[in-house]
């Protein structure tokens, strides 16, 4: 669906103002939605469509998954938790799951981001480079 630029522009400042220090509050989102729907500003559909957009990139921007081939201790998980955390901002949701598809190693991935040091990335990769 095409969006008019200045309901794009309105989402994003509509978005803007959901934010408390940094981080997306939902009551505040709740209330925004709430008075767009009660008043119907020109475009309402479109500013609303854009910022469902914006919200959820946001929630994946701030979900990580983190993969391995064996369950990780605790240590381990905290000592993984604070990097991530350190990179991406204390709001980032974790969570810690076990894949024996990766032969060892992990996958983390954050919104968009993959890091991928298991060694089964690293398997495919040199079996790529035989192929070309």
């Amino acid at each position: 669906m095409k969006i008019s630029k200045p309901a794009q522009r309105d989402a994003r400042q509509l978005f803007r103002s959901c934010q408390a220090n940094g981080l997306l509050d939902e009551n505040r989102v709740r209330q925004a939605v709430a008075l767009v729907l009660a008043r119907k500003p020109r475009r309402y559909i479109e500013i609303l469509s854009r910022l469902l957009r914006l919200v959820k990139l946001d929630l994946e921007r701030r979900t990580a998954r983190v993969e391995s081939a064996a369950i990780l201790p605790d240590d381990l998980q905290a000592d993984v938790a604070n990097r991530i955390k350190k990179i991406y901002g204390a709001g980032v949701s974790l969570t810690f799951g076990q894949n024996p598809a990766l032969i060892g190693g992990l996958r983390v991935k954050v919104g968009s981001d993959v890091y991928d040091g298991s060694v089964r990335a690293k398997l495919e990769s040199l079996a790529a480079s035989f192929r070309n």
